[in-house]
């Protein structure tokens, strides 16, 4: 008896519904590769081999996203067949799949540093490219918007930032350690350029509610330079609260100098675990500073100040500690670190001299 007949192979979808498709499988991507672990493996890890992949797998899907583009927005010919979308999908699937895979083989044991600025390149690479293939399946090939959306997408970007990603985590430490610093010193300068214009808010409020003050008792319209609206600007209370603050921050800021010049001197790059030590710590100084510079904002809750100012200093004493314990202060009793503690508790003592009273009503 004569067996019975092969079934056909299925129709592929029409091309743009395949890229719909395909945009949906790579965002699916993007969870696994957020809290994914390193692969287990008994080879011996090769670190020159892993970035030649890495850099080899960038470079495939730039080249696959250069060519879904060339295909989907030509004009004025048509849209591919389905059997040629089905290829193309299937090419850019692939490809992201490869870097995923080899961002998985890098070991925790190269630094947890260094893994996060391989995932988050990583990450980019799959969110531009699952962003690309949405702009190309929804919108239309000959709108301006959509060539405005594809010159500028992150795909060809992350995955140029590659070959500048650090190659070990003493200078991935450094990086993350010098983006601190900067984020820092900003915060610093606002609060400081506030403070010396006397205007928390940069102006934004409208002239209406200005001129609403009160027109006469002119020795109660100004504090310090300041119109007397005590929603909107600092009192002389305020201000001088505000000195210690700014003092804080800026010890923030030399803390983290002065662990980044550590590092750089005394860092050891087999010495990975207490480099991801104070990266982890240091990365906990920026957002606190932040926190107590928005609490300086007028109408100011001492209270508020003053915890933020507490919870700021917690953490700076920590990463001190944490750095003086580590291989890069290699004689912890005649370091710089003593200096700075000193410095941190001499604000955090004023800042509880200037709320006292506030709090005690």
């Amino acid at each position: 008896m004569a067996s019975a007949a092969a079934p056909a192979a299925p129709t592929p979808a029409p091309p743009l519904e395949q890229l719909r498709h395909l945009a949906g499988d790579l965002r699916l991507l993007l969870p696994g590769v957020r809290v994914g672990e390193a692969q287990e493996t008994t080879k011996e890890f090769s670190r020159e081999a892993f970035w030649r992949r890495l850099n080899e797998a960038a470079e495939q899907v730039s080249r696959e996203a250069t060519t879904l583009t060339e295909v989907f927005s030509r004009l004025p010919r048509p849209l591919p067949s389905s059997q040629e979308a089905q290829r193309l999908c299937e090419q850019v699937h692939a490809s992201i799949t490869a870097i995923i895979e080899v961002y998985y083989s890098l070991p925790k044991d190269q630094g947890i540093t260094l893994r996060k600025l391989v995932r988050s390149t990583t990450l980019d690479i799959v969110e531009g490219m699952a962003q690309l293939v949405e702009v190309l399946s929804t919108t239309p090939a000959q709108s301006p918007e959509n060539s405005d959306l594809i010159s500028c997408n992150n795909v060809w970007v992350a995955c140029e930032q590659v070959p500048q990603i650090p190659r070990d985590n003493k200078a991935a430490a450094l990086l993350m350690l010098t983006k601190n610093v900067d984020l820092v010193k900003d915060a610093h300068e606002e609060m400081e350029r506030a403070v010396e214009e006397c205007d928390p808010y940069h102006g934004l409020l409208n002239d209406d509610e200005e001129d609403s003050s009160d027109s006469h008792g002119d020795e109660q319209d100004h504090v310090l330079g300041c119109p007397n609206n005590q929603d909107s600007y600092w009192s002389e209370e305020d201000q001088e609260l505000i000195i210690p603050c700014l003092a804080l921050v800026r010890a923030s800021k030399a803390c983290l100098k002065r662990i980044r010049i550590s590092v750089a001197e005394n860092g050891k790059k087999d010495q990975v675990a207490q480099l991801d030590d104070i990266v982890d710590i240091s990365d906990e100084i920026s957002p606190s500073v932040d926190d107590l510079a928005l609490s300086i904002y007028p109408p100011m809750c001492y209270l508020t100040v003053r915890m933020s100012a507490a919870k700021l200093v917690s953490v700076l004493k920590k990463a001190l500690e944490i750095t003086k314990a580590s291989h890069v202060t290699p004689q912890p009793e005649d370091s710089w670190i003593p200096l700075l503690i000193n410095a941190v508790d001499h604000c955090m003592d004023r800042i509880k001299e200037l709320t006292q009273n506030e709090l005690e009503l």
